[in-house]
């Protein structure tokens, strides 16, 4: 059975290979995604610059955004071939240009299509095949909606189905108004689970904290974190423990920090931007005496040509030099 326990989201200009690289310093076993990825652009496009991703993130999965079953076929043979533990299929984004696609959560309204894209997926591969969804687009009733959904895609084949608890308005509701404004409805997926209990199901949306998906996981199979995880990533420190039973990989932040200079040490090397790292970890500290100056040198100084590994430390040394109890906080 698919290990749905707990996953970081995929997050369009989010979760890229720098942010996923990080995020494995604090957890060992929560499953990462990459931001979606058009199969279009896996065909035809830089494959390596955006596929390539590094052996300490695994498990990781790609998701892929498309609609026609031939081409999502050859694209997951790509991807496994790069050696993703899971493809995923995106049919919950609600961008104009997925719309435009045909491809995202408009697929909600087309569930024997997501069932003939899952059936595709799971000829040409080996990896796990799973879909992303909505709880219904517009004025779908979600009963109706993700039902016919899920019955396509577990008569596909597919090893797992994460569900986002909302729907989606694909007109007069941007991505992020989305993400925020259609009220989520938890039980509708607990019913899903309930109703096809040999699926793993994962919930995804709204939640914020480890306690709050351990309360889920007396539902569902998992969940998945997007914005807390990204926003706040010392809440990755928990999940290992509280849901795993195993230690964390590390201590806390600044152990994280010190793990990660060999990597973007590397990346430098490679003539990767110092800022295309560091923006992941301005989350970090938050509360804590000098988090508000260490945001701050990041900020201004990694953005500068030529800015390496003296300017992340220089970061730090904000925190190790504030005062325990009265130095500034976030």
């Amino acid at each position: 059975m698919q290990d749905v326990r707990f996953s970081v989201a995929p997050m369009m200009e989010w979760t890229d290979r720098h942010c996923r690289f990080f995020h494995r310093l604090l957890t060992r076993r929560a499953r990462l995604y990459t931001e979606m990825v058009t199969t279009g652009a896996v065909i035809h496009g830089p494959r390596e610059r955006l596929l390539g991703f590094s052996e300490e993130e695994h498990p990781v999965a790609v998701q892929l955004g498309g609609s026609d079953p031939r081409e999502l076929a050859q694209a997951a043979r790509i991807c496994e071939e790069f050696g993703y533990d899971e493809i995923n299929l995106n049919v919950g984004c609600p961008s104009d240009r997925v719309q435009e696609g045909r491809f995202g959560a408009c697929l909600m309204r087309e569930p024997a299509l997501v069932g003939d894209c899952v059936a595709a997926m799971k000829a040409a591969v080996r990896a796990p095949v799973t879909v992303k969804c909505r709880i219904g687009v517009d004025d779908q009733d979600p009963e109706e909606a993700l039902n016919r959904l899920a019955e396509a895609v577990v008569g596909a084949g597919v090893d797992a189905l994460i569900v986002h608890a909302r729907k989606a308005w694909l007109q007069g509701l941007s991505p992020k108004e989305n993400r925020e404004v259609p009220p989520l409805d938890y039980d509708r997926v607990y019913r899903l689970k309930q109703a096809h209990p040999a699926l793993p199901i994962a919930i995804n949306g709204g939640v914020r904290s480890i306690a709050e998906a351990k309360a889920h996981l007396a539902h569902v199979d998992g969940v998945m974190v997007g914005r807390a995880a990204y926003q706040a990533p010392e809440m990755l420190l928990g999940v290992d423990p509280e849901l795993f039973g195993e230690p964390a990989p590390v201590a806390d932040g600044l152990d994280a920090l010190e793990r990660f200079e060999p990597y973007v040490a590397a990346r430098l090397a490679e003539g990767v931007r110092l800022a295309a790292m560091t923006r992941h970890i301005l989350g970090l500290f938050a509360g804590r005496p000098g988090a508000r100056a260490f945001r701050r040198h990041l900020a201004t100084e990694a953005v500068k040509p030529g800015a390496g590994l003296e300017t992340l430390r220089a970061a730090v040394a904000h925190l190790r030099r504030a005062p325990a109890a009265l130095g500034e906080a976030a």
